[in-house]
């Protein structure tokens, strides 16, 4: 384990430990499990202003995105004056162009932290107590391709889990395949040679960019199927609130209808 996050991680896992004391009179044998799960919704749920903050960043990057792309067209050969004029279109609409990076990257110490828990074998140089209960009878630590196999009472335990992430991962990748097309239908309220533009380029890279964005969360399967299971547990759960939490804030952050902010050629602005 990273010495970086051993304290961290030393003091989640007497968190979830406490979770766990707490879930036992009405969970009994699946405490454990039940704590891994309480407490990965627990800190996403301190995570949620950040969360909003990155979803808000994406939808105005998303929502400007026909005007930065006239801009880096119109000032190809002059990168001071696009930096400026991007400055400008930014500042404009009260957002950055790295709205939503940061909030995302706040969050990954905490999710490292997580991750670190529930895959290691060790925590603060002792046995990691967490991967020595079970779900159903199976080990929190025991992999899918270890100890009995995978078409065991155990292999039949990852193999539901693997079955809830595909389904988690089906719908994140249609989730995004849906905000591809509303970008592109966003498109077509900018100018008709703007639109032929920003039509071109997402030619070049949509197929590409659609296939990463289709596949990408089906990872969550390979590293599953080769992490403790209690790492599984927390990968469901934490995609599984990502989902629920992407559906929430989109429509809250932008409500279907609500009109948008266009400059004209004058420098000004109009509502579409």
């Amino acid at each position: 384990m990273l010495s970086l996050f051993g304290v961290p991680v030393d003091a989640a896992y007497h968190v979830v430990f406490a979770f766990a004391l707490v879930l036992a009179p009405v969970a009994g044998g699946l405490a454990t499990a039940a704590a891994i799960v309480a407490f990965t919704a627990a800190v996403r749920l301190l995570l949620l202003p950040l969360s909003y903050y990155a979803i808000r960043g994406q939808a105005s990057q998303a929502r400007l995105l026909p005007q930065v792309q006239a801009l880096q067209k119109r000032h190809a050969g002059q990168p001071d004056r696009l930096q400026r004029e991007l400055r400008a279109l930014y500042q404009q609409e009260g957002t950055g162009m790295l709205a939503g990076c940061w909030p995302a990257l706040l969050q990954l110490p905490f999710f490292s932290v997580m991750y670190q828990l529930f895959r290691s074998g060790t925590v603060g140089g002792r046995p990691n107590g967490l991967l020595g209960h079970a779900l159903l009878g199976v080990p929190l630590g025991s992999h899918w391709l270890s100890g009995s196999g995978p078409l065991s009472a155990q292999g039949a335990v990852f193999l539901g889990l693997f079955a809830l992430l595909a389904v988690a991962a089906w719908v994140a990748a249609r989730v995004a395949r849906r905000a591809r097309r509303a970008a592109q239908a966003g498109q077509a309220t900018a100018p008709p040679a703007q639109t032929a533009r920003s039509a071109g380029q997402a030619g070049d890279s949509g197929g590409a960019f659609g296939f990463v964005t289709g596949v990408l969360p089906y990872t969550t399967l390979a590293i599953a199927a080769v992490m403790p299971l209690a790492a599984g547990i927390y990968l469901l759960t934490t995609t599984a609130w990502t989902l629920a939490e992407r559906a929430i804030l989109a429509r809250r952050i932008a409500p279907p209808g609500a009109p948008t902010r266009v400059s004209d050629a004058r420098g000004g602005s109009r509502s579409a």
